[in-house]
């Protein structure tokens, strides 16, 4: 296993055979990143780990593939280009700026900024069927805004700039379709469970996070603006569609 937070580690790896560095890597646990040991931790795998891969990278004249995230902005502007200046509000998100910066030391890089990663795993949809399984009507924050970004569409991103080799820099990705609430997507994950005797009622994120320790400041508004992919040719899909498809695929598996 590669410990890509150690710089020994990684300049100990033998990188003959490998001509591209997929780096989806990190340290997620937003809320856990506010903490003193959490905090560490983010540093050293998001910043640090980048900043490692980016150096051998250079070194070797790799390609860097770079996961990056919403959380880099501040979410005061409604939608956010790639041009736009970082400003993150809590550690996991200065951590996940740094590791941006750090990646684009890398002559050969693509930084994919996403959001609202939904695949295997613990995730919203997931977590948001469990709860109607067990016939909860949730309070969900309704002033967070942003679009869904399924694994599928991600994965099909990343083939597509390296296979067409797009010009190096950063590209947004995450479905396409109408910005949403985490509450109206719950309203829409119920709906396809044709659990509509289920309400979802409308909280603040301050409402929903009074009183908790240790939470992660979050940007309210994190749609990503895809303009730059899509010129580029790629297409992403609508995060309805694919919300259907999976949320109905999980309920039969």
């Amino acid at each position: 296993m590669l410990d890509i937070s150690d710089i020994r580690s990684v300049d100990a790896f033998d990188w003959t055979n490998v001509t591209h560095i997929l780096n989806a890597a990190a340290y997620t646990n937003v809320d856990g990143a506010e903490t003193a040991e959490g905090r560490i931790i983010s540093w050293q795998v998001n910043a640090s780990g980048a900043g490692n891969l980016s150096t051998v990278c250079q070194k070797h004249g790799l390609t860097l593939v770079h996961i990056s995230s919403d959380y880099v902005f501040d979410g005061t502007k409604e939608t956010h280009n790639e041009y736009e200046a970082l400003s993150p509000l809590s550690v996991y998100g200065a951590t996940k700026a740094a590791g941006d910066l750090l990646a684009k030391t890398a002559d050969k890089h693509y930084i994919l900024r996403t959001s609202w990663v939904i695949g295997d795993g613990k995730n919203f949809v997931r977590t948001m069927m469990d709860l109607a399984s067990k016939n909860i009507s949730p309070s969900v924050v309704h002033d967070q805004i942003g679009r869904l970004t399924f694994t599928t569409d991600l994965v099909s991103a990343i083939d597509y700039v390296l296979s067409n080799k797009l010009e190096y820099g950063t590209y947004n990705v995450s479905n396409d379709g109408a910005p949403a609430s985490w509450a109206d997507i719950t309203r829409k994950i119920f709906a396809i469970l044709g659990r509509n005797d289920l309400t979802v009622t409308n909280t603040s994120t301050a409402e929903y996070f009074a009183g908790k320790q240790n939470i992660a400041r979050r940007p309210l508004h994190s749609t990503l603006d895809l303009t730059k992919i899509q010129s580029a040719g790629f297409k992403p899909t609508d995060w309805e569609a694919e919300l259907e498809a999976y949320t109905q695929k999980e309920k039969n598996a």
